[in-house]
Order: structure tokens, then sequence, then C-alpha cells
């Protein structure tokens, strides 16, 4: 579901759908007097006029497809994921505190929905996208829904412990410092900030970047401009990296080692894919190749915190200490 956003971003296909229709969206055009009129009402929106002013009917439909798929597959998943919930609740295979945390997986999965809807009405009015703001929103509620399901499955899979381990606190807040890069990430989509300064390890000759501040120098600069947002994406990358290598060091002594090494190589490997993606200026495939990398990491990063909070380790104590 993540990924397919991105390719809706990255193709330009977000405002094609101007309506929400929460049920009755579901069914596409099914006739060319139903496709005339969908695209009569996008040409009512100011991407239209200015940007994609004289566009054909088919290169509409090319749009149109990855818009509707992507809320297809959101109304999807909460028929998939709601039927089975209830029959396992109602037939007493759950246990409350299971069925409690699954319901409020539901309850963000359409609360995402709305998200979305939100996100996508900020581009029909004044401007031709969509706000870099609301789609940072989107893409945290998400990936907090993609991390809330994986620890979940976690727990359900794996042995529990009476206490965590002292490197726990250093797990989370590497977890964290994932989670908030990927949101550093959405700013650089909602810009399009990875089309531009397509040279490392400078930015166009120079570390901290000409145009970061966009005038007089204010807060809001960190995430008005694509100076900013990319320079602040790539710090992001260079802190987690020796954080991993950090956490790395301290953890190679312990039982969780070989999570901790799961996690720093696939930290590498994403920071390594990001300077594939802006050297090329971000074609597609990359750009969703580096956008499900984040969720490898993330899920790497959660993998390894679990391990912290659900194992006790002498050695992994006295290492945290050291």
């Amino acid at each position: 579901m993540v990924i397919v956003g991105g390719a809706t971003r990255l193709t330009d296909s977000g405002l094609s759908i101007v309506e929400w229709r929460p049920v009755t969206g579901a069914v596409p055009p099914l006739s060319e007097a139903d496709w005339l009129a969908e695209f009569e009402k996008y040409k009512t929106i100011p991407e239209y006029a200015e940007v994609n002013w004289g566009m054909s009917l088919e290169a509409f439909k090319q749009i149109y497809w990855w818009e509707w798929g992507h809320r297809f597959l959101g109304r999807l998943i909460g028929v998939a994921f709601l039927v089975p919930l209830v029959f396992f609740a109602m037939t007493g295979r759950i246990g409350r505190s299971l069925g409690m945390k699954l319901a409020g997986l539901f309850f963000l999965g359409g609360a995402q929905g709305a998200l979305g809807w939100w996100m996508v009405s900020s581009g029909l009015t004044a401007r031709v996208d969509v706000s870099q703001y609301r789609l940072a929103a989107h893409l945290a509620l998400a990936v907090l829904l993609f991390a809330a399901m994986f620890w979940i499955a976690l727990d359900l899979i794996g042995r529990r412990r009476d206490r965590a381990n002292a490197l726990w606190p250093f797990a989370v807040a590497l977890a964290g410092g994932v989670y908030l890069q990927m949101i550093l990430g959405a700013f650089v989509a909602g810009l399009r900030a990875g089309r531009t300064f397509n040279t490392w390890p400078l930015m166009d000759g120079k570390f901290f970047p000409d145009g970061y501040f966009n005038g007089a120098a204010g807060w809001g600069d960190l995430f008005e401009t694509a100076a900013a947002t990319q320079f602040n994406h790539r710090l992001g990358a260079y802190v987690l990296a020796l954080a991993g290598l950090w956490f790395f060091a301290v953890a190679r002594k312990t039982e969780l080692k070989g999570r901790a090494h799961v996690l720093l190589a696939a930290i590498l490997l994403q920071i390594c894919l990001g300077v594939w993606t802006v050297l090329a200026a971000t074609p597609i495939a990359l750009g969703l190749a580096h956008q499900a990398g984040a969720l490898i990491v993330l899920a790497a990063a959660l993998y390894n915190a679990h391990g912290c909070a659900n194992s006790i380790s002498m050695t992994c104590s006295k290492s945290a200490a050291g």
C-alpha cells in the first residue's frame, strides 16, 4: 500500500480523482461517458489548468488508474482485515487484549483513508500539488500503522520475558530515528527535492547548499525549500549510520548481535540506494525501491528493539554499562 502510494506521488496521479466517495468510489468509470465526466471534473482544478493543460483522455486514464488503484487497495485491505477479525472475535479465537489491538489497527486504517482525502483536498483549489505537510502526515500515519502491525506480529511469534535489557532505550531511540528519517523523506517527495542537487557527497559543490533559507531565516524554511529538505534528509542518513555503527559495536558481544548486524546492513544499503537515487534524479523505479528500503530498515529497527524488550542478558547489560 505504501509503495503504490509512492508510485501515485511519483507519477503525479494523486489529484486525478477530485471527490471522496468511500463506497461508490470503489467502482471505476465503466463507459466512455463516465470517463469523460471524470475528466471534466479534473479540468476544474488548478493542476490541469497550470500543469496538464491539453492533456488527452488517454493520458488522464493513466494517472486516474494509479489513484483509483491506491484507493481501491485501501478499501480491499480494510475488508480483508475486518471480516476475519469479526469472525475470529465472534468464535472466541482471539483474546480480549489482542482483539483490542487489532480493532485499533482497523480504526487507524480508517483514519488513514480520511487523512489521505485531507491531503488530496489541499491540492484541489489554490495549489497545483498537495501540501508537503499533509503528505508527510499521511506517510507518518501509514508508517505508524505498518510499525504497529509488525510489532504485534513479533509479539505473536516471539518469546516473552520478564524485563528488558539495558540496550532497550537505545534500540527504541534508533527505531524512532528511522521513523523520523522517513518523515524527512516525505518532505523531499512533497517538494520533489530529489530531482534537484543531483550530486554527492556535496550538494552542487557545497556541503551546506545555497537556497536552504527562503529569504530571512525562519523555522518554516526547514520544510519549505528543496535545498533544506534534501539536506535534512541527507544529514539524517549520516546520523542514523553513526547510530547504527555504535549500536552494533555495543551489541556485537551480546545475543543481539545478529539483529544489530541486520539493522546496520539495512541502514548502509539504504544509504547507498539513496545516493544512487539522487544521482539518477529520482526515476520512478529507484524512488519506489528507496521507499521500500526505508520500510525494511524500519522493520529491522523494530525487530532489533523487540529483541531488546524480550530478552535478558547480563552480558548485554555489562556491555551497555561499559
